[in-house]
C-alpha cells in the first residue's frame, strides 16, 4: 500500500497472488519496502521481489527469490529487506543472499545455504572496505557486493531477528537467539586475511525480535521485555528499567533519547544514557498488537502496526 504522507489517503495498492500466515504474525509480508530513485523494492513472505514503480505501484519486474536460490521457507517466512548497491538489489531469503540487477531484475550472484534467519543484510564498512554484514542461524559473516563472496565469518548458532551493528574501530555487535545475549566482535583484515574475534559475550542485554540502538559507547534496547543499557567497552549492565513490552524503537542521536513504541501502542520518550532509566513522557498511539517501528521524518512521527497507522507531529526546538 502507499498512503499519502500528510493526510494518509491511499494512493495504490499492488496485490501479489500469493499469501504467507503463521499463528504469531499473521498474514501478509514480513519485510519493509525499500525506496530507491523513484521504485519501491519489496520482499514478501513466500520470497516474492518485486520492483515497483513509487508514483503508481505499477509493477517494473518481479523474481521469485526461494526459486531462484532453492532456499526453504523458514516458520516465520521470509522476513528480511532488501539493500540497493551500486546497480544491486542485494535480498535476504533466509540464511541466504540473493543480488538482482536494481534496473532490470536479472539475477547477479547468489550466495546460497542451507541456513536459516530472519534479518536484512547490510552495507558497512570494515577496515576501510565496504561490505555486506548478515547474520544467519551459523552466525555473522562479511559479504562482498560485487560477487556475494564470503570475506569472513563467525560462527554462533541460533535462529537470528535482530539486525547487527557495525561499530567504530571495526566492531561489529550482533545476536543470535533470545536469551543468548550480545556478542561483540573485532574485526579487521592483515593483507588478504580476515580476522574476527571475539571481544565479549554479554547477557546483560538480551533481544528477542527488537532491534537495539548504539549511542555513545553504550548500547541501549529491550532485554527482553524491559529496556536496558550496557557499556559496549565490556558488555556491563548500566541499567534496566521500563516496560514496554515486546516494542520498538528509534534513536534520535541529538537529543540524547530514545522513542520507544511499546508493544501495545504506546509511544515514550527515554533518555538514551548509561546514568539510568529516565522516561521523559508517554502518550497512547495505536490500538492492539504493535511489533512494527517506529520511523521520524522530520518533525513527523509514524507508527503503524497491523491494523492501524498514525503520525505524530514532534516539536522543532528553536536552535537559534
Amino acid at each position: 500500500m502507499c498512503y499519502s504522507a500528510s493526510t494518509g489517503a491511499p494512493v495504490w495498492q499492488h496485490r501479489d497472488r500469493a499469501r504467507f500466515w503463521e499463528s504469531n504474525g499473521g498474514a501478509g509480508p514480513r519485510g519493509t519496502p525499500l525506496l530507491h530513485e523513484g521504485r519501491v523494492y519489496t520482499v514478501g513472505g513466500t520470497g516474492i521481489v518485486n520492483a515497483l514503480d513509487a508514483a503508481t505501484g505499477a509493477v517494473v519486474w518481479s523474481r521469485n527469490a526461494v526459486d531462484d536460490t532453492g532456499a526453504k521457507i523458514p516458520i516465520w517466512g521470509i522476513a528480511g529487506s532488501g539493500i540497493v548497491v551500486d546497480d544491486l538489489l542485494i535480498v535476504p531469503v533466509s540464511g541466504s543472499l540473493a543480488a538482482y540487477d536494481a534496473v532490470t531484475g536479472a539475477p547477479r550472484w547468489k550466495n546460497a545455504s542451507k541456513d536459516e534467519g530472519y534479518t536484512s543484510p547490510q552495507l558497512v564498512s570494515l577496515d576501510g572496505v565496504r561490505q555486506v554484514l548478515f547474520v544467519n542461524s551459523a552466525g555473522v559473516a562479511g559479504v562482498s557486493p560485487a560477487d556475494g563472496k564470503v570475506l569472513w565469518s563467525s560462527a554462533w548458532k541460533g535462529y537470528p531477528i535482530v539486525q547487527p551493528q557495525a561499530l567504530s574501530g571495526g566492531g561489529v555487535l550482533f545476536a543470535v537467539q533470545e536469551g543468548e545475549g550480545l556478542r561483540r566482535l573485532a574485526v579487521s583484515r592483515g593483507g588478504n586475511a580476515w580476522t574476527a574475534a571475539e571481544t565479549w559475550t554479554s547477557k546483560g542485554l538480551k533481544p528477542y525480535f527488537n532491534d537495539f540502538v548504539v549511542h555513545k559507547g553504550h548500547a541501549y534496547g529491550f532485554d527482553g521485555n524491559i529496556l536496558s543499557c550496557i557499556d559496549l567497552a565490556d558488555g556491563t549492565r548500566k541499567w534496566k528499567g521500563g516496560r514496554y513490552g515486546n516494542g520498538q524503537l528509534v534513536l534520535l542521536a541529538d537529543q540524547d533519547a530514545m522513542l520507544v513504541l511499546g508493544e501495545e501502542g504506546e509511544i515514550a520518550l527515554v533518555k538514551a544514557v548509561p546514568d539510568g532509566f529516565t522516561e521523559l513522557a508517554k502518550i497512547p498511539g495505536l490500538d492492539g498488537k504493535t511489533w512494527n517501528h517506529p520511523v521520524v521524518i522530520g518533525d513527523r512521527l509514524l507508527v503503524r502496526n497491523g491494523e492501524q497507522m498514525a503520525a505524530f507531529r514532534l516539536p522543532v526546538a528553536d536552535r537559534r
